[in-house]
This record gives C-alpha cells, sequence and structure tokens, in this order.
C-alpha cells in the first residue's frame, strides 16, 4: 500500500480478512464442518439440541470476546468465531423447526427480513457496507450479526430445499453452487455490484457446504456417503486447522484501510470478491 497523503490521518488495519480464493475455501469447509459438528452434539451425543445451543453459544461468545479484542485480522480467532457461528446459526434454525415446529418457509423469510434490517441499519449507521473497512467495534459488531443470520438463513434455505422440496442432498449442492456459478459471472462479466455479490455467496455457501457435509455422513439408506459426523468433521477441521496456520504464516489475508482526517476510509478502488471500491 503506499505511504498516506496529507490528507490522511492514519493506517489502520482491517479486522476482517481480504477475501481471496482461500477464504471461499475456508469457508466452505467452515459451514460443512458446523453442520456435521452440530448433528454430532445434538444426536450421536445425545446432548439434545437445547444443551446443545446453549453450550455451543456460550462458547461462541468466548470465540467473538477474543476476535473483538483483537485490532488486525487474525486468522486463529476470526475463524474459530466462524466455525462456531456456524454451528450456532444452524441449532438456531434447527430449534425453531424442531423445538417450536416453525416451517422452512417461515424461518427462511423471518432470517431474510432480520438480514435485510440488519444491512438498512448498518448502512444507515456507517454509510456503507464494505467489508473492507471494518476497524470499529460498531462496525464489526454488524458485521457479525449479519454474518449470524447468514448461517440462520442458509440453513433454514437449504433444508427447505433438501427436505421440503426433496431434491435430496447431491442435487441441492450442485443446485446452490450453479447459483454460485452464475454469480461469480454476473460479477466478473456483467458488473454485478462487489458487496451485494459478496453477501450473496456469503449466504449461498452455507447451504452449498452443509448439504455436501449432509451427503458425506449420513448413511447410504439416507442418500449419503456414510461416514459419519465424526469422521467428517474430524476431515475438515484438520483441513482449516492447516490452511489457518498457512494464512497465519504467511499473513495471508490481511488488508490495511487508509482513513482521512474524518476518521472515514479514504476512497479505494479494487476487484471483484477480493476487494470493493469503498468510497467517503
Amino acid at each position: 500500500m503506499s505511504a498516506p497523503n496529507a490528507a490522511t490521518k492514519a493506517v489502520v488495519y482491517n479486522r476482517v480478512p481480504r477475501v481471496t480464493a482461500d477464504f471461499w475455501l475456508i469457508k466452505l469447509m467452515a459451514v460443512t464442518m458446523g453442520e456435521t459438528a452440530a448433528d454430532y452434539l445434538n444426536v450421536q451425543m445425545g446432548l439434545g439440541l437445547t444443551a446443545t445451543s446453549l453450550i455451543m453459544s456460550a462458547i461462541l461468545a468466548v470465540a467473538l470476546a477474543w476476535q473483538f479484542a483483537q485490532k488486525r485480522y487474525v486468522p486463529a480467532a476470526y475463524w474459530l468465531s466462524v466455525v462456531l457461528i456456524s454451528i450456532v446459526g444452524t441449532l438456531i434454525t434447527d430449534n425453531l423447526v424442531d423445538n417450536f415446529h416453525v416451517q422452512l418457509l417461515d424461518t427462511t423469510i423471518a432470517f431474510s427480513i432480520a438480514l435485510a434490517l440488519t444491512f438498512m441499519l448498518w448502512f444507515q449507521a456507517e454509510r456503507t457496507l464494505s467489508i473492507h473497512s471494518i476497524f470499529t467495534g460498531r462496525r464489526e459488531a454488524f458485521y457479525w450479526l449479519a454474518i449470524l443470520f447468514t448461517f440462520a438463513l442458509g440453513t433454514a434455505a437449504g433444508d427447505l430445499v433438501a427436505e421440503k422440496f426433496a431434491l435430496g442432498y447431491l442435487a441441492t449442492g450442485i443446485l446452490f453452487g450453479m447459483i454460485i456459478a452464475s454469480l461469480a459471472i454476473g460479477y466478473f462479466f456483467l458488473g454485478l455490484d462487489a458487496i451485494l455479490g459478496f453477501w450473496l455467496v456469503y449466504i449461498l455457501t452455507r447451504p452449498l457446504g452443509a448439504s455436501f457435509g449432509d451427503l458425506m455422513s449420513q448413511p447410504a439408506q439416507y442418500g449419503g456417503f456414510g461416514l459419519g459426523t465424526v469422521v467428517t468433521s474430524a476431515i475438515f477441521l484438520a483441513a482449516i486447522v492447516l490452511i489457518v496456520i498457512f494464512m497465519s504464516l504467511r499473513h495471508e489475508g490481511e488488508e490495511l484501510v487508509e482513513i482521512d482526517a474524518r476518521g472515514r476510509p479514504a476512497a479505494r478502488k479494487g476487484h471483484g470478491f477480493t476487494t470493493a471500491e469503498e468510497k467517503s
């Protein structure tokens, strides 16, 4: 990054990662593990939805406290929070459906509205939804709230398609994969807004990852490969840990933000799902 000019007040670190191919790879694995880990705790360990939800929410709170204490992107803190929030987001939807008997269509609509309201309040407060200038506690709070709702919404939408519409795990995964591919084409070739594209893909990678997680873990009679939740979770956890170590050693994903004299991000330009244009 070039040296700050006279109008620049400071250069600070973005607290969340720059979006690269590694970002999407680990995010997809994190949501896959979140799906299988939630199933393991709830079903195999016999904790039940309520106990599992309380335990995982408490652990998530600790992880987020660690994340918020950082003043820059730290891969271990950030991705631990993503994995845990993916589990909690899944459990929120499962509780509504299984314990409170809310229909999947209703939960999908409700979380869509909650996410839209989060973005509206975020933009009203900060005048931007860019993920490339998360350098205050308030912006990071909006960011993580939006992340939570994307996981809950992705769970509801994925289950709605796979179970209610009876497409099955493989067909559901392929369907969401094709939608993501179309969004990538829209961004790279048709001028789709980078911020809109990022959040749509972030939502859709949840049901994509969950579908393939279920495909690997569920028994053959239910259309899966029968690896079980323990093996599936262990595979993806090992892959996540290796990538996080790589990111930490290489400082992969770190991003600087130039702040002007008013405490706002200086104007900058970038490309695609890697960066988004940020205007003061």
